[in-house]
């Protein structure tokens, strides 16, 4: 990589910085925003909090990187052309491939990056977030619940207790579970008691009674010595109680799954997807870099108009991007359309190079071209007559006729 390489490396490598950490900075607000009512609600402190919104944020660099890439490449190249460097650069007999050496460069080390999340940041960073997940949880039953509160950690769940002891026993406890109108469990305890073991928390409950109301059934009132209850079952569903996500798993067990899996048995189809997904995502990198330097990569002059190809880039790049997410969610339904992951970024980068090649070559405009292109100023003159304009003031009118 030559002297021009490097410039053009440093100054799209700055740009990818900043706008990488601008739009992670965006998501994560937005993901801060819906986990808020940790704070005001469940009683979580701060750090928590932060650690929480920020473990969910690797998940979405896969995404977030390849567009922050984008981006940078067309604000450099404008620039570029702007400043009419691009076109001292042409001038002096560099062919537009010189310029794919630097953002080719720069769009291996995101692809790199993305490769790392997706096979081991991402699986560890959701894998944390449900442990903390559950961890809130039991501190909600544990901790955060106050005498003579009625807590809700979800619609239709409540929790109260009458008092709590030094040793940190709930006294009184009432719990109610309306979640499934078809079936509404309320449990009366005199005294209950969080106990962890490994990974799981149970709430075990003394004396008390369990009233089970199911749909059109009179009420069934049970009383118990002892009783416990599972609270990721109490947080959850049954039916999707301790269940680890395809996202949630590593790579290599998504390469070789369990058979007798419950997961991967009711949906093997979005096993594959997320694995083929994870090798494909990377090429998106290398596709964003070709689109752009086949609408930008040729040196313009200020008199024709960049914005198309801006926006033209920008259209085509997220497009692509757009069309790859849907081909992952049709691998999911047909595992056999594993392939247009692939297919997606390949066939994008192998146009957009075509592309670049042939407007390496100044050529005669068609007359096709020139009629469209006569239209469009046509079109433009004409909006431009419409808009009115303001009148001049009244000193400029006497000063203009003197």
């Amino acid at each position: 990589m030559g002297i021009l390489g490097r410039y053009v490396f440093r100054q799209a490598a700055g740009a990818l910085l900043l706008i990488l950490v601008s739009l992670t900075g965006v998501v994560w607000i937005a993901v801060a925003l819906r986990q808020l009512e940790l704070m005001t609600t469940q009683g979580q402190d701060a750090l928590r909090f932060l650690t929480m919104t920020t473990l969910a944020i690797p998940s979405m660099l896969a995404l977030i990187a390849p567009i922050a890439l984008l981006i940078a490449s067309i604000h450099v190249l404008n620039r570029l052309n702007g400043d009419s460097e691009l076109i001292v650069m042409t001038a002096g007999g560099m062919p537009v491939w010189s310029l794919l050496k630097p953002l080719g460069a720069l769009a291996l080390l995101v692809a790199l990056g993305v490769s790392l999340v997706n096979h081991v940041v991402g699986p560890w960073s959701q894998r944390l977030l449900k442990d903390l997940a559950l961890q809130v949880r039991t501190d909600l039953m544990g901790q955060v619940i106050q005498p003579w509160r009625f807590t809700s950690p979800e619609r239709n769940l409540t929790v109260h207790i009458r008092d709590r002891s030094p040793s940190g026993e709930l006294l009184g406890l009432l719990l109610h579970d309306g979640r499934d109108p078809k079936q509404v469990v309320t449990y009366l305890a005199e005294r209950a008691r969080i106990i962890k073991q490994a990974e799981a928390a149970y709430l075990r409950m003394e004396k008390g009674h369990i009233v089970r109301q199911l749909e059109k059934q009179a009420p069934q009132i049970i009383a118990f010595e002892r009783y416990a209850v599972d609270l990721n079952r109490l947080e959850q569903r049954a039916d999707v109680a301790q269940i680890i996500r395809p996202r949630e798993r590593y790579t290599f067990e998504l390469l070789q799954p369990d058979p007798n899996d419950p997961v991967y048995k009711t949906d093997p189809g979005r096993f594959s997807s997320e694995l083929h997904e994870r090798f494909a995502s990377p090429l998106y990198s290398f596709a964003f870099v070709l689109i752009v330097l086949a609408f930008m990569g040729q040196a313009q002059t200020t008199r024709q108009n960049r914005m198309q190809g801006i926006v033209a880039a920008f259209a085509i790049a997220t497009g692509c991007r757009i069309l790859g997410i849907a081909a992952a969610n049709a691998a999911v339904i047909r595992p056999s359309m594993v392939w247009t992951l692939y297919a997606v970024p390949l066939a994008a980068a192998a146009i957009a190079a075509s592309a670049a090649q042939w407007h390496m070559f100044p050529r005669r405009q068609s007359r096709l071209a020139r009629a469209i292109s006569v239209a469009q100023q046509r079109a433009v003159t004409a909006l431009v007559s419409l808009w009115p304009r303001p009148a001049p003031a009244a000193g400029a009118a006497r000063k203009a006729r003197s």
